[in-house]
């Protein structure tokens, strides 16, 4: 039996995920193969492919020839979260823009592409939601244009159910709901104080309207700006390869089957700024995955 711990790069992570991060190479149905016939379990008891993982969790792959064969030592170039014939959904990097620029610089979609192309996945990528350069987290991508259609129209008509995490200046009231019209249109986003810490919290954020940079334009509007976002007066933090916005949790209906919720792991940067700030990682870690499993 192959015993691996979960650590604070997987919290939150769907089983699924994690034993695809771990045989990046393997076809995506293979993952959800093990953990069905019960090949892969969490803490010793069968799970699901939804099952999240948290931090000192033990996930356990009965061995095999074929098992072995697909292991890798090195995690893949794209954080996978979810994937199926018709989507794949990624862990987006801070300060990684989703498309090309007018710099020779490194993007979401080419770098996904040619990760598909490694893997030898026939595929074109297509966004189906975008998250600004400097925010991380969870973003989905099409698989083929008739499916960025599928999805698309579905962002549209219906919207996906998102939460962010951000880390803001000063301390808000506990919760609220902002209204202010954004580019002479009705916007609306709403909040909670999640944890406090020195002159910041870290707040659980959903945007009820899609405008553009709707949260980062709301938080400042209030007086607490997302730290590190220079453009919206959240100051310059050298330390941070973006802001500290993470697109946490997001819920949507799939096309063959049902509903899907997926939680982005935070990266190292967020998690050692909010230790910085003193929100202790550990607290942290415990909050969030309460988060994961709220309705």
């Amino acid at each position: 039996m192959l015993t691996f711990e979960i650590t604070k790069q997987d919290h939150c992570r769907r089983l699924e995920s994690f034993v695809r991060t771990l045989m990046p190479t393997s076809p995506f149905g293979y993952a959800r193969k093990l953990i069905k016939s019960g090949a892969a379990k969490r803490n010793g008891t069968p799970a699901t492919p939804d099952t999240l993982l948290a931090i000192h969790d033990t996930v356990t792959l009965k061995e095999s020839a074929a098992t072995a064969a697909q292991l890798s030592p090195t995690r893949p170039t794209v954080d996978i979260l979810y994937e199926d014939s018709h989507i794949l959904i990624a862990n987006k990097p801070a300060g990684l823009p989703m498309h090309r620029t007018a710099e020779c610089e490194d993007n979401l979609v080419d770098v996904g592409q040619a990760y598909m192309i490694e893997r030898d996945t026939l595929c074109k990528l297509y966004p189906v939601n975008r998250l600004d350069r400097g925010t991380s987290g969870a973003v989905i991508l099409a698989k083929s244009s008739s499916s960025a259609g599928i999805y698309g129209r579905q962002v549209k008509e219906t919207g996906l159910d998102k939460l962010y995490l951000a880390l803001v200046w000063g301390v808000p009231d506990q919760s609220g709901v902002i209204n202010e019209p954004l580019d002479d249109k009705e916007s609306e986003t709403r909040y909670e104080i999640l944890l406090a810490g020195e002159n910041c919290s870290l707040l659980a954020v959903t945007p009820i309207s899609g405008r553009m940079h709707q949260i980062r334009r709301h938080l400042a509007a209030i007086g607490h700006p997302v730290i590190g976002d220079k453009r919206y007066s959240g100051g310059d933090m050298p330390e941070l390869s973006g802001f500290a916005l993470h697109s946490f949790r997001t819920s949507l209906t799939l096309a063959d089957s049902g509903s899907l919720t997926v939680c982005a792991p935070l990266s190292d940067e967020m998690l050692n700024l909010c230790e910085q700030r003193g929100i202790g990682t550990d607290t942290l870690l415990e909050t969030v995955y309460h988060l994961s499993l709220a309705n």
